[in-house]
């Protein structure tokens, strides 16, 4: 890789941290260092709300949708000249097989700039509302959007550079400025960002980078008086903590959180393609993906038979060194995932059957390996059936009928998505419209996709990214009213 020392983006300079520190970048493939980032310190963050603050406050970003327009299609470019190198660091700190990375890791979100580019030419900024009499007088009114302020988005270390192109490119296009703070684990996904970004016209302070190991200064993000809305996507728990943090200053607060989501094989689907398909997504960068269908619900009749397709589907399954792109799967992220992993196994095999897989991948000498692992007849009280492993583990539940399956689904936390597989498309659909959750996947097909609204139910998350809704997730509503 041809990657140069890193740095953070504050006030329109790419710059080092404050104090100077730095810290590891480390391969979860092989656990080697593969370069330094930037350790922030409290007057790093200070510094970026000060100038993003500034940026929104004084400058003409939140105003000239032209020029925002125009900066994003810049950033968009640059970009897509930087495509390679992305790919290449972002496989090498993430594990993330190459093949993955072409498509929705690094490449497609490039391209899911152009959508709120876009949209913003187009959007309706103000309407009119029927001129009346209110109160004994006429009165005309207009309904306005406008940006919400200066928004801290924090992501995650699973998919980084697609979260971070996530956020910024709804923020930015509505006209908030922001300071992005990645995941420690992925730091050149922001920083990478920040250094396409500092050869654009986006003016000082309207896009802010900053990396850090301490989680202590990133929570200033959360509690900062010059912040007014934060987007996080990340675990259930730490989106409870910024909701508390944020409840200080009455923060608008977008999150992405945990799922544990739940594809369900109705009797008359087509078996082999309804469980292939699941265990294929569950395994897809090691099973760290929010929205993955992580339980299988098929009929008690046909649980041995489900058992026997996902084992042997995962008995073929190629994954390994990440930069091959005939492998499907790479390691797990870090140490503590890995045994965190390693520990729901465990549990897996005192509550049910364990079918294949069922610990660490052993052929490999270094790195953060776990074997895609398949457990059946899992009780629906079982942790396995219940908490987000966030690993290559596929656990297969048994259902009655159609209201039994549909119970089950919905008694979770989560609410983020789904499958639903069926002969009957309309059967589908009727139990789709009943699960209690963000995006459904009917029969396997695809809702991942920039035009589509993604967000949770319950503890899966508030407001949505992508789509319309994505942009109007950070704008405020304003009434205004003339005398006529």
């Amino acid at each position: 890789m041809d990657i140069p020392e890193q740095k953070m983006l504050i006030a329109g300079e790419l710059v080092v941290a404050g104090s100077g520190a730095r810290y590891d970048n480390v391969n979860p493939a092989t656990e080697e260092v593969i370069g330094t980032a930037p350790d922030a310190g409290p007057e790093d963050v200070e510094r970026a709300v000060t100038a993003a603050r500034a940026a929104f406050d004084e400058g003409r970003w939140a105003t000239d949708v032209a020029f925002r327009q125009r900066c994003l299609r810049q950033l968009q470019e640059q970009l897509r000249k930087d495509v390679e190198r992305i790919r290449s660091a972002h496989t090498a700190e993430t594990g993330m097989p190459v093949s993955l990375a072409m498509g929705i890791g690094v490449d497609g979100p490039i391209e899911t700039l152009s959508y709120y580019t876009d949209m913003i030419g187009d959007f309706e900024w103000e309407r009119p509302l029927p001129t009346k009499e209110i109160m004994g007088g006429p009165a005309q009114r207009v309904v306005r959007k406008e940006p919400a302020g200066v928004v801290s988005a924090i992501t995650p270390w699973n998919y980084p550079f697609q979260l971070n192109i996530t956020k910024l490119a709804a923020s930015l296009a509505a006209g908030c400025t922001v300071v992005l703070k990645p995941a420690p684990d992925t730091p050149w996904s922001g920083t990478l960002l920040a250094a396409a970004a500092a050869e654009t016209e986006l003016p000082p302070g309207v896009l802010n980078v900053v990396t850090t190991s301490d989680n202590a200064v990133a929570e200033r993000l959360t509690t900062h008086p010059g912040v007014d809305q934060i987007t996080f996507t990340g675990s259930t728990a730490t989106g409870r903590r910024i909701m508390r943090n944020g409840a200080e200053t009455i923060k608008r607060v977008s999150l992405e959180l945990g799922g544990k989501s739940a594809s369900i094989v109705l009797d008359d689907a087509l078996l082999p393609l309804a469980v292939a398909m699941t265990a294929g997504g569950v395994c897809m960068h090691a099973g760290q993906g929010c929205a993955l269908q992580t339980r299988l619900l098929v009929p008690h009749g046909l649980m041995d038979q489900a058992a026997e397709i996902a084992a042997g589907f995962l008995g073929q399954l190629p994954y390994g060194d990440p930069t091959d792109a005939t492998n499907m799967m790479g390691p797990v992220i870090n140490r503590s995932q890995y045994d965190k992993i390693l520990g729901y196994l465990e549990i897996g095999k005192a509550d049910g059957r364990l079918v294949a897989g069922g610990g660490p991948a052993t052929q490999f000498e270094r790195g953060y390996w776990i074997q895609p692992t398949v457990f059946a007849d899992i009780p629906v009280t079982s942790r396995l059936a219940r908490e987000e492993i966030f690993g290559p583990v596929l656990v297969i539940v048994g259902f009655d009928d159609d209201d039994d399956a549909v119970r089950i689904a919905n008694d979770s936390a989560y609410g983020l998505s789904g499958g639903v597989y069926a002969g009957d498309v309309d059967r589908a659909k009727a139990v789709a419209n009943r699960l209690r959750t963000g995006t459904i996947a009917v029969n396997g097909a695809q809702w991942f996709d920039v035009e589509s609204p993604f967000g949770g139910y319950k503890q899966s998350g508030l407001g949505r990214e992508w789509g319309r809704e994505g942009l109007e997730d950070f704008l405020e509503t304003k009434t205004v009213s003339f005398p006529v």
